[in-house]
């Protein structure tokens, strides 16, 4: 999972971007993994951009998302390809002037995702 400030301006478009390509945008305050996701996005922010010594000073007022990988970049419970790396920090590049990340994955929480329910 990344963690990435983006410009709340190109927020949707972003999100459905990635999505096309089978990456997951889960905006940090809204999620429901966190006991008070509002603060742990605020003191992500502010953790980011303190580390970014001023340089993403731009980004105090962005959304924190995580991003994921969808189940196309995954085989079995193997670790993910490097070329799920590189398409990911590929697809953010894109976005240069409306985001601001870290390269490097961390861990949080099983994020669930929705499934629609089929009759069988």
């Amino acid at each position: 999972m990344a963690t990435v400030l983006v410009d709340p301006s190109v927020l949707d478009d972003f999100e459905l971007d990635l999505m096309s390509h089978d990456f997951r945008v889960w905006t940090v305050h809204t999620t429901d993994v966190l006991t008070d996701p509002e603060r742990a996005a605020l003191q992500l922010r502010r953790s980011l951009i303190d580390w970014s010594n001023g340089r993403w000073a731009v980004a105090a007022d962005w959304t924190v998302v995580w991003i994921t990988f969808g189940e196309s970049w995954r085989d079995g419970e193997e670790p993910l390809p490097w070329t799920a790396h590189a398409a990911l920090w590929a697809k953010l590049a894109e976005y240069s002037d409306f985001v601001r990340y870290n390269r490097g994955l961390s861990g949080v929480p099983k994020l669930g995702v929705p499934r629609e329910a089929h009759d069988g």
